[in-house]
């Protein structure tokens, strides 16, 4: 579990998968408006770590897709076994 329920912030737990697929339930005060990108950021997050298939339950207040990102990103960090997920590596020549 990661995040809050505090306004233009989003909670976010995890557990496995029953089915073969991604399970995602949202419950979004802004669904109508912004549904489609909050699924879409939650499977490109889960794809770009190669989760295998699990449930993420969103309890979003309007956050933004960074804070989402975040908060899924420490869900997962969380819930993996090594405690650790493959972050990028840092180009030491950027500022």
């Amino acid at each position: 579990m990661a995040g809050t329920l505090e306004s233009s912030d989003v909670m976010v737990r995890i557990a496995p998968a029953e089915g073969p697929q991604h399970d995602l339930l949202i419950a979004s005060s802004v669904e109508k408006q912004f549904g489609a990108a909050i699924r879409h950021t939650l499977l490109e997050v889960l794809q770009r770590y190669e989760v295998e298939p699990v449930q993420v339950i969103v309890d979003d207040k309007g956050a933004l897709d960074c804070v989402l990102r975040a908060r899924l990103e420490t869900a997962l960090m969380r819930a993996c076994e090594g405690g650790q997920l493959p972050w990028e590596a840092k180009d030491e020549n950027a500022e």
